[in-house]
């Protein structure tokens, strides 16, 4: 018997230390992107989530012209920078891909509201702002309420439209299941306090994108970001969309551990 006690105590502690590996694997969060379908719809959909993730405004290098695409913001991140969660284009922009709505990065105020009445998707009024601090209390709002209820410029922000969802409803001038189909993607917030990011795979109506938000994701605010040129960087699966050039683009990074 004692011959057999050293491989016995061994036996035991590789199997309480394969117990806590398994644990471990178990208690990791899933990845923050996956495949849902609605309405018969096949999107993808990202979750950001306060005190897990930070959220960042990204146009290019510091003091350079726009990236203009996800591939090239990934291969001239910074060294040092904190590791990508997921990113995607987010509010619009003119030719050379400045932003031509309200903009703000690292809490510098590139481009002021912009309220001006007009054609085209942005100004199928109302439409709206995503913003927030970095590492939470994030939020979607119409932009004519952001300019009477927000005082204090926020560290990151971006101006879209048309909004899709407006305090539990629709937006009035949005057809249920209209005849434009585009890719196409979007921002909400729930109650809870995450960022709910969506994209579909195929072409999709504004009127099914927003009943998503509405209905599957439960967010009383949501926000369109873009169509035909959506994009979506997700390093987890392995995937960086190409296609024509981009403009802001909206980078949420994983939380470094021990930062609250």
């Amino acid at each position: 018997m004692t011959r057999t006690a050293p491989a016995l105590l061994l036996a035991l502690l590789l199997a309480s230390c394969s117990s806590g590996d398994a644990k471990q694997e178990a208690a990791a969060p899933p990845p923050p992107c996956e495949a849902a379908s609605f309405e018969g719809a096949s999107l993808t959909h990202c979750t950001a989530e306060p005190g897990r993730h930070t959220i960042h405004m990204v146009l290019g290098p510091k003091g350079g012209e726009p990236y203009r695409s996800l591939s090239q913001l990934a291969v001239d991140r910074p060294e040092m920078s904190h590791e990508v969660a997921f990113a995607m284009n987010g509010g619009m922009f003119d030719e050379k891909g400045q932003p031509i709505g309200y903009y703000v990065e690292d809490g510098n105020r590139l481009h002021t509201l912009n309220r001006n009445e007009g054609y085209g998707n942005f100004h199928l009024l109302p439409n709206g702002v995503f913003y927030g601090d970095t590492g939470g209390h994030w939020a979607v709002r119409t932009s004519e309420d952001f300019a009477q209820s927000v005082s204090h410029r926020p560290q990151f922000g971006t101006q879209s439209g048309p909004m899709l969802v407006i305090a539990g409803k629709l937006h009035p001038r949005i057809a249920p299941d209209g005849q434009s189909l585009k890719l196409r993607n979007g921002v909400g917030v729930d109650r809870e306090g995450n960022a709910h990011f969506v994209i579909s795979d195929e072409p999709i109506s504004f009127g099914r994108l927003a009943r998503y938000f509405r209905d599957a994701l439960d967010c009383p605010n949501a926000l369109f970001l873009d169509g035909s040129v959506s994009s979506l960087w997700d390093p987890h699966m392995g995937r960086v969309d190409g296609g024509p050039p981009l403009g802001p683009l909206i980078v949420v990074e994983k939380r470094a551990k021990g930062k609250s």
